[in-house]
């Protein structure tokens, strides 16, 4: 019976830590890391922090932006999956997490990406580097751009595999940030939810550093990272009834340590947010009166709207409201804003969408009215 009731209760337990249905959130004593963030990756809304702008060492969560150059050389065909990539000396030269390149060895892109993502190897991440721009300092250029585009203000990259150099700086808010921007490039996923794979014809295995692959419900991704600067590091990503999570934890003291707060936060952010996707009454499907237009009215309807991020004690509150004109003066063009539909959650508008016209509208003007005699005249 003592056995039984143990089971049950490591049973209870790991439903427990892996469906998130607490619904106290989190705190930041809770959080053993000095700095994380749960960021929601559609709207990039900061759900949790804690010190989110500390600098410091990310390891190779620096990947993440080589990966975003990567995939954007990829959408441009600037390169292809099936390229060579030559290891260069330099390339082979990197040390700590590596797929042992030898100077002048050959693989396709994919299997560069492959080795880059899922083992975090250093000396892929810089052919690729140099395959895409021809050197890593002008690779490492690129990516001090992309981060500075992003709005990664406390970020400075030095190299493209996140081995610790002096200056080599980013923040947990930065890493959430590019890692949303590489969850915009949805190929990447095939990568970063892969647990096994291998190269050279099976000779060398590819084993993912992200235990939460194992572990964790709805887990898609993202990158680890660890040097003696940085610590154990983690962006994790994953997703649940079309709510996508991204959690990024730097400077844990363990690697088991920064899965447990990857998976804390997320679990928080789960249990206590919902995308809600309101139906829209029909009378965001109307007609407008218009003035001085060649109709009396023009046919409106709203926007496609995108799902809402919501606290969920809060959803039982949720209202629509549509806001339109009681006319508009033409001419109105098809697609012009004419009203807007508000989401509410209370008292307080938490999203709108707005209402556009169906159609064109012309003004009634002296040439207007003159055609429209003559067809008359001519009994029309």
């Amino acid at each position: 019976m003592k056995k039984l009731f143990c089971i049950l209760l490591l049973v209870s337990f790991f439903v427990y830590s892996s469906s998130g249905l607490s619904a106290n959130a989190v705190s930041p004593d809770d959080i053993e890391a000095p700095s994380a963030v749960l960021m929601e990756s559609s709207t990039g809304r900061v759900l949790f922090e804690k010190n989110s702008h500390e600098k410091r060492p990310c390891a190779s969560i620096t990947k993440v932006m080589t990966v975003i150059l990567v995939m954007e050389a990829l959408d441009s065909g600037k390169i292809k999956l099936t390229d060579t990539v030559t290891a260069s000396e330099h390339a082979s030269s990197m040390g700590g997490s590596d797929i042992w390149l030898e100077p002048g060895e050959k693989m396709s892109v994919d299997d560069m990406l492959k080795a880059t993502i899922i083992a975090s190897a250093n000396d892929a991440a810089v052919a690729l580097a140099e395959h895409i721009s021809g050197s890593e300092d002008a690779f490492v250029k690129k990516m001090n751009e992309k981060a500075a585009s992003l709005g990664m203000k406390d970020t400075v990259f030095k190299n493209c595999n996140g081995l610790d150099e002096d200056g080599h700086l980013t923040s947990a808010y930065d890493v959430a940030l590019m890692t949303r921007e590489l969850l915009k490039h949805k190929f990447v996923l095939k990568y970063t939810g892969t647990r096994i794979s291998e190269l050279r014809g099976g000779k060398t295995q590819l084993v993912n550093t992200n235990k939460l692959l194992r572990t964790y419900n709805g887990i898609t991704g993202m990158k680890t990272g660890t040097t003696s600067k940085a610590g154990s590091c983690i962006t994790a990503t994953a997703e649940r009834d079309g709510l996508s999570l991204i959690s990024a934890v730097l400077g844990c003291s363990t690697g088991k340590q920064r899965f447990a707060d990857a998976a804390l936060l997320l679990d928080s952010g789960f249990a206590n947010y919902m995308i809600y996707n309101p139906k829209l009454p029909v009378e965001a499907y109307a007609s407008v009166k218009t003035e001085r237009g060649t109709v009396p009215f023009v046919k409106v309807s709203p926007a496609p709207a995108e799902g809402i991020l919501l606290e969920k004690d809060k959803s039982g509150s949720a209202e629509t409201r549509i806001v339109l004109p009681e006319s508009v003066t033409a001419p109105v063009a098809k697609g012009d804003t004419i009203g807007k539909v508000e989401f509410l959650s209370g008292k307080d508008v938490i999203s709108s969408s707005p209402i556009i016209a169906d159609e064109d509208v012309d003004e009634i003007t002296l040439p207007f009215i003159f055609r429209r005699l003559f067809i008359l005249a001519a009994g029309g």
